[in-house]
């Protein structure tokens, strides 16, 4: 299958390359250093699951030049889908099939919103990964997987078609869930609580986790998320937030969120996709989310400083629609 990677971070870098190394057509969509080195050294991957390097690698900053495409993977940053989602038109057939990674529960609609509902179908994915340097993508944790399907969880040809290929990749599994959104909401359940929690307390999971006064703050944001995604129909099994806290106590001490590293750094985030989201949705759903609030508006002046800084001008942040 001929990929795009629209985002070639510790996510699209990572799955991208282990599809590329199965044999399949992949296409990087990168910038600045990071591209100039994937061109020069080819994608660097150190991974628990073995290491891997593709040599050469195709990279581009113009998927304009990459022509149409089977599959767009769109892994960038929950804030920048919007973004995304224009700059991959021309990569767009179709029979061209598009899936986020984000985190978050709202980038397939951002994307189906730009690109009509017809290529998009909704995914998501688990790993522990950032990137390292340019070129060189560190996988540290959490066995990879990646989950999709079509949006209103019909078996289809072009999704049993892209898990082939993922099948045929070492270092993930595929899988095509009953019910997506489940599996979206179900995932949502533990980043946005891991990324909250780490956000405004600055430490690694396997210390608030321990802590009896963070790991409570854990367990209130979780049954919050747990509450908007009923409120919006989510069929979440009823063990969710134990399978979440459970998740979230065996993932590596030293873990932290790829938000909470963002905030951390000074850099714009997925605040607005994440616990943002959770307080937008309970307005909109009549459902009270106070913790979420509170995480939200502690950290809404550092990320509208972000915004300014990389932009030059003020940044939209609170409850901007997505």
């Amino acid at each position: 299958m001929k990929f795009a990677i629209m985002g070639s971070g510790g996510v699209g870098g990572y799955f991208g390359a282990r599809l590329a190394a199965a044999g399949e057509e992949v296409t990087f969509i990168a910038r600045g250093e990071h591209l100039a080195a994937i061109r020069r050294d080819g994608l660097k991957v150190s991974s628990i699951k073995g290491d891997v390097t593709i040599a050469p690698a195709s990279a581009t900053d113009d998927p304009a030049t990459v022509g149409v495409v089977d599959c767009v993977l769109v892994a960038v940053k929950a804030w920048q889908v919007h973004e995304a989602a224009e700059a991959i038109r021309p990569m767009v057939g179709p029979g061209t099939v598009v899936v986020p990674l984000e985190n978050g529960v709202e980038a397939a609609d951002t994307l189906s919103a730009v690109l009509g509902s017809r290529p998009v179908i909704d995914g998501l994915c688990g790993i522990l990964a950032w990137r390292e340097g340019p070129g060189h993508i560190r996988h540290a944790g959490v066995d990879p997987f990646v989950r999709f399907g079509e949006r209103d969880n019909r078996p289809s040809e072009r999704t049993a078609r892209l898990k082939a290929a993922f099948d045929r990749a070492d270092g993930m599994t595929a899988e095509i869930p009953d019910n997506i959104q489940t599996g979206v909401w179900s995932k949502f359940l533990f980043i946005c609580a891991m990324s909250g929690i780490g956000s405004i307390t600055r430490a690694p999971i396997g210390e608030t986790r321990t802590l009896p006064e963070t790991r409570a703050l854990i367990e209130q944001i979780l049954a919050e998320i747990e509450a908007v995604a009923h409120a919006r129909g989510v069929a979440l099994p009823r063990d969710a937030v134990a399978r979440a806290m459970k998740f979230i106590d065996a993932l590596p001490p030293e873990s932290t969120a790829s938000m909470q590293r963002d905030i951390m750094a000074g850099r714009p985030s997925e605040l607005e996709s994440q616990n943002g989201a959770v307080v937008r949705l309970g307005q909109q759903y009549g459902v009270s989310t106070p913790v979420n609030a509170v995480i939200h508006a502690a950290l809404l002046p550092q990320e509208k400083a972000a915004r300014e800084a990389v932009s030059g001008r003020p940044g939209p942040v609170g409850h901007q629609p997505r």
